[in-house]
């Protein structure tokens, strides 16, 4: 994502972070692990937004306003991470450690980048002063698996709201309240940070209130729906007007935003309903926003009906509509016309993963594939930071009979990306084209276990022990990963025994978490499960709901 156009620093008083004083209730370290924990979750819930580009563009905003106050990361350094969640409500959320969740409503609610920034921005600031953290110190208890139970249940109550009301019911509605909503005090101290934050990245703080203003007209919309422990940012026209006091002691600053906004919010409208009324609805919408003058908008709806083409299997209309979208981008300005060069962010790397998303979809014709590995190879070499990217062309070699160059390639990656499950997913299915059984279940399980599947890996490691091709070094790493694995199992039991008797204000008990289970297809995985041959496998949610 490109820099923000040069400006003058804005003049914005710095706070103190006050978040030393949890360190009794919640240490920093201790605290990455809670949010970790609760992550490992929510990527199994089925709203997850597993979108390349969106997480790519989050991150890439995300990560230059965190840029933007170094002190942000606090003393155990966290490396933030930025999410999406179907959801249409306008709301966001900060979770233990850096990990800071956006529903797509709220990404498509949001007119500008700034606008988009400040809640970034204000989320951010829960972080940096820890109010999650210091909530647990002035509650004096250390219910770290309970809060993250919790946590969940207030994200899955969007779509059973019957089952909210039954926690709330059973005694522990009332520390939902108090873990989600931070409070009055908590908010204006986010805001503020979050207005610096905002600041400091070149981005325009009137966007700050223009949103505050349009959260607060659909607040009122869906509060009576709603029940208030889910409201967890309430606004108040005193919240408003300290920010706007603020804004007026600064100098204007108009920031012109970056064509990849745009493009991910038309992904995002695609993705946030797929059902056929759901995207005959976002097409009226995008047919209708083709109307307007504006190049930005223009572009973002030729994309977005590229997207829509996708996903209903018109690979010809998706290719076309994004080769306009293309076109429209590089358009010159009409004669005499004064426009600006748009600003592009991480739009062309959003292009290009589509290009490739397109042809690797379509994997019974190998000229398009080879097409994709030689597409692959190109856009890989200009964006190589792109974790989609690194995806789809590896998918791309594997599903072009080229498993040895993919296993090579992946090999290379995991040097760097260690902690990538996708990357074992892929590894797993090019050592299955490659006939090396006992390869493809340690991929496996190591996948599994990055994404907190312990049992599941460990039984992987069962089936490649007793593979036929498993070489002695093989089982040296078999054995190595069994008991490193086990002994953390053993732990996180134990843990689990600590915490089974305990009920807040009633006898409710936290749900565990559910062990996943095992694809019948290694290609069933992440980015991956939309396709036809994995819907029928069956998985569970946090909640021990099979997906659908």
């Amino acid at each position: 994502m490109t820099a923000p156009q040069p400006l003058a620093p804005a003049n914005v008083p710095n706070l103190p972070s006050l978040g030393d004083t949890s360190r009794e209730a919640l240490s920093p370290v201790t605290e990455r692990k809670l949010g970790e924990e609760i992550m490992r979750d929510i990527r199994f819930d089925r709203d997850y937004l597993d979108d390349p580009p969106i997480i790519e563009y989050l991150n890439a905003l995300g990560n230059n306003l965190v840029a933007a106050r170094p002190g942000s990361r606090g003393e155990a350094n966290y490396d933030y991470f930025f999410f999406c969640v179907r959801d249409p409500m306008l709301n966001a959320f900060a979770l233990p450690g850096g990990f800071i969740g956006v529903h797509s409503g709220l990404l498509l609610a949001a007119q500008t980048e700034s606008e988009l920034a400040s809640v970034l921005s204000h989320e951010i600031g829960h972080v940096a002063q820890r109010h999650i953290a210091r909530q647990l110190g002035e509650q004096k208890t250390d219910a770290l698996i309970p809060l993250a139970a919790m946590v969940l249940a207030a994200l899955a109550a969007k779509s059973n709201p019957d089952a909210a009301m039954g926690v709330m019911m059973g005694g522990q509605g009332l520390a939902i309240q108090r873990q989600l909503n931070f409070g009055r005090d908590a908010e204006r101290e986010a805001d503020r940070i979050g207005f610096q934050i905002m600041g400091a990245a070149g981005y325009e703080t009137n966007g700050m209130v223009a949103f505050f203003q349009r959260l607060q007209t659909a607040t009122r919309n869906y509060s009576d729906l709603v029940p208030a422990y889910l409201q967890s940012h309430p606004l108040t026209t005193e919240r408003i007007a300290d920010i706007q006091a603020r804004i007026r002691e600064q100098p204007y600053r108009q920031r012109v935003d970056a064509l990849d906004f745009f493009l991910v919010r038309a992904r995002a409208r695609v993705l946030q309903d797929t059902s056929s009324k759901g995207l005959a609805e976002t097409e009226e919408f995008l047919r209708n926003q083709l109307q307007q003058p504006s190049r930005h908008q223009i572009a973002s709806a030729q994309y977005g009906m590229a997207i829509l083409a996708l996903k209903r299997r018109d690979y010809a209309g998706a290719q076309s509509w994004l080769d306009k979208t293309a076109a429209t981008i590089e358009r010159p300005p009409a004669p005499g016309a004064f426009s600006s060069p748009l600003p592009k962010g991480v739009a062309d790397s959003v292009l290009a993963y589509t290009s490739l998303e397109i042809k690797v979809d379509q994997e019974d014709k190998p000229a398009v594939i080879a097409q994709a590995i030689r597409e692959g190879e190109v856009a890989h070499a200009k964006f190589p930071l792109s974790r989609g990217i690194v995806w789809q062309y590896a998918d791309a070699l594997i599903k072009g009979g080229k498993p040895e160059q993919a296993e090579r390639f992946l090999r290379d990656q995991l040097q760097m990306y260690r902690s990538e499950p996708e990357l074992q997913d892929l590894l797993a299915q090019a050592y299955s084209k490659m006939g090396k059984i006992a390869l493809q279940h340690i991929a496996l399980a190591e996948s599994y276990a990055l994404l907190g599947g312990t049992q599941a890996a460990l039984d992987q490691l069962v089936l490649a022990r007793k593979a036929p091709d498993a070489s002695f070094y093989e089982h040296a790493v078999i054995d190595a990963r069994e008991r490193e694995w086990q002994a953390k199992r053993r732990e996180a039991l134990g843990e689990k025994g600590k915490d089974k008797g305990f009920a807040v204000s009633g006898s409710v008990k936290a749900a565990p978490a559910q062990e996943m289970q095992e694809p019948a297809d290694p290609s069933c995985r992440g980015m991956l499960a939309d396709s036809p041959r994995c819907a029928a496998v069956p998985r569970q949610t946090p909640w021990g709901q099979q997906r659908r």
